[in-house]
């Protein structure tokens, strides 16, 4: 299925998911949906793995947890989340040296507390890992002791997809 891009999120210096400094991250980036879901695209490399050739579990349950909790965003751009609990429930392994994709929705949204739901998708389109998540809603500055600045939380300069298939 073909998803209209409709905007980035920006990305972090040293994050492990998304960091772009960080030689060790998964490099994913992350785009606003015309359906008003959240999707990223990342590729895990061999040193992301647990068996040969899959990745790691705790990588996988890192993006999808990091996609959902961003997910709130699309609706209140100033609002960051605090994982409460995440649950994952994989259905296939997730191969290394593959570039992925993932999609993520807010399911429920209260004052304090949101919840939502994402998918990991193998490059044949099928779904390897389910997600299901609750967050906190926290400002910056409850949450990191330094500041973001443009240094360590940016828009990257990269062309815009138009487009993603999933």
């Amino acid at each position: 299925m073909k998803y209209k891009v409709t905007g980035k999120q920006n990305n972090s210096a040293w994050c492990a998911v998304c960091g772009t400094k960080n030689p060790f991250s998964l490099n994913a980036r992350f785009y606003a949906l015309e359906t008003g879901e959240l999707a990223c695209t990342f590729r895990p490399e061999d040193w992301h793995q647990s068996y040969p050739e899959r990745t790691h579990g705790g990588m996988t349950a890192a993006v999808l947890d990091e996609l959902i909790g961003r997910a709130v965003c699309l609706a209140e751009p100033d609002v960051w989340g605090v994982t409460v609990e995440l649950h994952l429930k994989y259905k296939k392994p997730v191969p290394t040296e593959a570039d992925l994709k993932a999609i993520a929705k807010i399911t429920r949204n209260s004052r304090r507390l949101f919840e939502g739901t994402g998918e990991l998708f193998l490059p044949d389109g099928t779904v390897a890992i389910e997600a299901w998540g609750k967050y906190m809603k926290m400002p910056l500055e409850s949450i990191s002791a330094k500041q973001f600045t443009e240094d360590m939380w940016f828009l990257l300069a990269e062309d815009d997809p138009g487009e993603l298939e999933i």
